[in-house]
């Protein structure tokens, strides 16, 4: 790493070293631009790596593996004293934190990438300020500065967890409060239920992940039913009081009434806002909306020409996926390159159980835009290979053109949702039909198969379920 004043030019400077920031970086350096990365975190990767993504899937898949352990009886398996070592789960998760992030500063080294330590603020539409670091003058911009955890109100002055802190295993709660039903929350319920709280979770809104067709979330709200003490939706949080002894009280207001419970823990999960103050913004010409997302274009070219933003502080979903996208096409749009974010779908994973995915346009987001559209499903009940690992509960949509049968979004909830989910996005991608779909083997047995019969069910020629009565 380059530490210490310096007074510095180069072609392309990218604030931000997460998933679209060191992709841009390292695709810029590959198009033979000559490329200055600032990162002010001593480790490279961004929240999704560090903090976010990696670490929780990690808890993720080990709190699975436990439950598969637990239910292996009816498949004949017999076992006893299973039990989770805490100790050693923090090193594992640390350990694959450690090795992905090395990994991505020899990526960058290797390219020939000056990595500078350091948080970056500007002074013009050409120059960055580095306290320590002294000044970078750029050619190009590219601001990756990413999004960070909302958190409740001042007034509530006391050390409650955030996700980040709570993928750090500081211990098991025996009771834990999630505030948040969205994925954030759902997933890090799942994980502490898995190892041995009881969880109760409160969503402000009506129903859970509200970004996901409500359809696709009732496998995963009957899973939790059963994981979670309590779910309260349509609820809020009024007071967080420290409890004598330890732990919480807190007051729920649920259809109005108002009760008061006591908690070992307090996990806040409310979202996510873009880190673009405190950037010096205001010294340029870039435009930023009031709640702190930057202007960009299909180039995600910000205001001023020649400065970008990609990621959390724009538009679109917070995935790390699409930032790394993002991050390819500046970097090719610097090279003068003809490129474009002009993706037509962007997948979203929920990492539950069982796993929800879905890409392309949803049910509701149809009906809402007043879109007429082919709704099909197809049950993993009816599925072979689902049945062979006891994992019938869920089924695959697909959401196609009445017309033209082109497809237009694919929803999945069951196992291996989060790899499936790929093939819908190519498809849509493509401008598949059903019959392309349809028409393509899929290996047997297998669970890919369950698209393949989703389309057959959409065209009106299922194999392995009764087709649908004919309107007349």
């Amino acid at each position: 790493m380059v530490i210490g004043e310096l007074t510095q030019e180069t072609d392309v400077l990218v604030i931000g070293a997460g998933p679209g920031g060191y992709v841009a970086a390292i695709r810029a350096a590959d198009l033979g631009l000559d490329v200055t990365l600032i990162e002010e975190r001593d480790k490279l990767g961004g929240v999704c790596l560090i903090e976010g993504c990696i670490p929780s899937k990690t808890l993720i898949h080990t709190v699975e593996l436990m439950d598969h352990v637990k239910q292996a009886d009816r498949f004949g398996i017999s076992h006893e004293n299973v039990s989770i070592d805490i100790d050693k789960l923090r090193a594992w998760t640390q350990s694959v934190v450690d090795d992905l992030t090395g990994g991505v500063k020899t990526l960058l080294e290797k390219r020939g990438v000056d990595i500078v330590k350091g948080r970056a603020v500007f002074t013009s539409d050409k120059s960055v300020h580095i306290e320590g670091a002294g000044n970078i003058d750029f050619k190009h911009c590219i601001i990756a500065t990413g999004s960070r955890i909302n958190t409740l109100p001042s007034e509530y002055d006391l050390p409650l967890w955030d996700s980040e802190t709570a993928l750090n295993l500081p211990s098991i709660p025996e009771r834990l409060l999630v505030v948040g039903g969205g994925y954030i929350g759902l997933e890090m319920g799942t994980v502490y239920a898995g190892l041995g709280s009881k969880v109760t979770m409160v969503e402000f809104a009506e129903r859970l992940l509200l970004g996901a067709d409500p359809d696709l979330v009732k496998p995963v709200i009957r899973k939790c039913e059963q994981r979670f003490e309590k779910i309260l939706t349509d609820s809020k949080v009024v007071k967080v009081e420290e409890h004598k002894g330890g732990g919480y009280d807190v007051t729920i207001e649920h259809h109005g009434k108002q009760t008061v419970e006591t908690y070992d823990q307090v996990l806040v999960a409310i979202g996510r806002k873009p880190n673009t103050d405190n950037l010096g913004l205001e010294n340029t010409g870039v435009e930023v909306s009031e709640r702190g997302f930057i202007t960009v274009n299909d180039q995600n070219r910000t205001t001023v020409d020649h400065i970008y933003a990609i990621g959390d502080v724009c538009r679109g979903p917070a995935l790390a996926h699409k930032a790394s996208r993002e991050g390819k096409v500046v970097a090719e749009v610097i090279a003068k390159h003809p490129s474009a974010f002009d993706n037509r779908a962007v997948p979203a994973v929920v990492f539950t159980a069982p796993e929800i995915a879905w890409t392309g346009i949803t049910e509701r987001e149809a009906k809402d835009e007043g879109i007429e559209v082919n709704v099909a499903r197809f049950p993993l009940t009816a599925l072979g290979r689902a049945k062979t690992i006891g994992e019938t509960d869920g089924f695959i949509k697909m959401i196609s053109d009445p017309v033209t049968n082109i497809v237009l979004g694919v929803g999945i909830v069951g196992p291996h949702a989060s790899e499936l989910i790929a093939e819908g996005t190519l498809a849509i991608e493509m401008g598949a039909t059903l019959e392309d779909i349809a028409g393509t083997i899929h290996p047997h047995p297998t669970i890919s198969e369950s698209i393949m019969e989703a389309a057959e069910v959409a065209a009106g020629d299922p194999v392995h379920i009764l087709p649908r009565k004919k309107k007349k």
